[in-house]
């Protein structure tokens, strides 16, 4: 027999996290410089960055840091 939950009626509204994008943009002298982005996609779709790679969530292109080798 299944259990029934405790909590009837509506659920309660979660506000949703704001963007993110003002932290893709810097400010160097005079220009305001953007982040790598997706050479796929283009100038609006920011790469994820980590240590080793940058992956783009939107057409899956991952692009690996190569250290070299001694």
């Amino acid at each position: 027999m299944a259990i029934k939950s405790k909590i009837k009626g509506k659920k309660k509204h979660k506000n949703n996290p704001t963007s993110k994008k003002s932290s893709k943009y810097t400010i160097q002298g005079d220009k305001i410089v953007r982040a790598k982005y997706c050479p796929r996609c283009g100038p609006g779709i920011f790469l994820m960055v980590a240590k080793d790679r940058s992956y783009c969530g939107r057409c899956h292109f991952t692009d690996f840091n190569v250290k070299p080798t001694k």
